[in-house]
């Protein structure tokens, strides 16, 4: 989203806020957890919505999922 728009990691960081460092962690996935507060910022910055940079990634293998399908 950040190339479609033409912004850089420096410009986006200091756009919404946070530092470099912590914008690198979230645009890795490194991160456990992002504040509304800065999901919001960046999706006001990019002119998007969060389904636009956010993937959801099970940390349960699929087997184990199998097994759960009851829910």
């Amino acid at each position: 989203m950040m190339a479609r728009r033409k912004i850089r990691s420096k410009e986006l960081a200091e756009q919404i806020g946070i530092t470099e460092a912590n914008l690198s962690i979230l645009k890795t996935g490194k991160a456990k957890a992002i504040r509304f507060t800065t999901l919001t910022a960046i999706c006001e910055v990019l002119n998007c919505q969060p389904g636009d940079i956010l993937v959801y990634e099970s940390e349960v293998p699929e087997e184990e999922l199998s097994s759960h399908q009851d829910l």
